[in-house]
């Protein structure tokens, strides 16, 4: 008995080891993104030497052994696989269905989200969880003294990460949406997108069904930079005070930055917005699923933190509290419709 408790402490303990330097693994990847690995590895056909790959970084002194250290540990986190040849050559390096997602130049890359949560300015706020839980208030605020969207707005540098991350995220969740909400989007006529940015997600859905007019619906600064696209008009304003009339209304990743009280606010203003009988919401989100462990379940945990964290207070929410939330404003049919992607589709009606 005393030998299963002395395991059951042993793994105990190795699970805190890991948790304790979970930041390498992220560390490691910033790394290799930074110097260009899985780029230089996809431009020369793979699998190549450490050599070949210490060639291709833009460095005319480039550390082998550091860089051998790191390609080790990545290997082992299956980011790329290694081959020792039996005829006793240099070990090669290939790429994996992980290390695919980081090539800068692909179609779909999430190598600048990557940049961007490991950016030092989003690191600092998650010093200051526990300052949080005692206190309330973001851990961005406490740590820089400015929300997150003052800062990207007073540093270019940073604005430029940002928004880069966001566009990869877009682009990969749009294709999701896009390819796995045909029967959504069909009986659609007019489709306003609620903080829809410059209008890029909008024109996504517009491209593949080309009945639908849409509007792109964002604050005046945003559209005022916003390029044309066809089927698509651009309205400022604020979705606090209105949001322009429509049969469907789609919001991607709006919920989730704002806490319940405001929330209910939007949802007001999305009943006055659409026909009270065939009116459709069209919610892209993350619902949270703490008892199961789906392909994304730990990853939309994780969210959860990053939501209070370096962000701006949101949170994402669970099935439950989606239907609170969604009931309390006035939408008390709904359904979620999963896709391969970090979040879901839920579709909600005022009947």
């Amino acid at each position: 008995m005393g030998s299963l408790d002395e395991e059951k402490l042993l793994r105990g303990q190795v699970e805190v080891w890991q948790l304790m330097f979970g930041f390498a693994e992220s560390m490691a990847l910033k790394c290799a993104i930074e110097l260009g690995i899985p780029d230089i590895i996809n431009s020369l056909g793979g699998p190549v030497t450490l050599n070949q790959i210490a060639s291709g970084i833009d460095s005319p002194c480039v550390d082998i052994p550091y860089l051998a250290r790191i390609m080790r540990f990545l290997v082992r986190k299956r980011v790329f696989t290694q081959h020792n040849p039996s005829d006793g050559g240099e070990t090669l390096y290939g790429l994996t269905d992980s290390s695919k997602w980081l090539l800068r130049d692909s179609e779909v890359s999430l190598a600048p989200m990557v940049l961007m949560q490991n950016y030092p300015w989003q690191l600092a706020p998650w010093h200051y969880l526990s300052q949080c839980v005692k206190e309330g208030g973001t851990a961005f605020k406490k740590a820089h003294g400015c929300e997150i969207w003052d800062l990207a707005s007073q540093n270019p540098e940073f604005n430029r990460i940002f928004n880069d991350a966001l566009a990869c995220t877009a682009k990969i969740i749009m294709r999701a949406v896009v390819s796995h909400y045909k029967v959504g989007f069909d009986d659609v006529e007019t489709l306003v997108d609620v903080g829809g940015g410059t209008g890029g997600n909008l024109a996504e859905i517009v491209k593949a069904y080309p009945h639908i007019k849409g509007i792109n619906f964002d604050l005046p600064h945003v559209v005022a930079a916003a390029p044309a696209y066809n089927g698509v008009s651009h309205v400022g304003g604020n979705f606090f005070e209105a949001i322009p009339n429509a049969d469907s209304i789609f919001m991607k990743w709006v919920f989730h930055d704002w806490g319940d009280e405001y929330c209910a606010k939007i949802l007001k203003n999305c009943r006055k917005a659409m026909p009270e009988k065939t009116g459709k919401l069209i919610l892209v989100e993350i619902v949270l699923q703490p008892e199961e462990n789906g392909q994304f379940s730990d990853m939309g945990m994780v969210s959860d933190l990053v939501m209070f964290a370096p962000s701006t207070g949101g949170k994402e929410r669970t099935k439950l509290e989606w239907k609170k939330l969604l009931e309390e404003g006035g939408f008390p049919r709904y359904k979620i419709i999963n896709i391969p992607a970090l979040p879901s589709i839920i579709e909600a009606y005022l009947q």
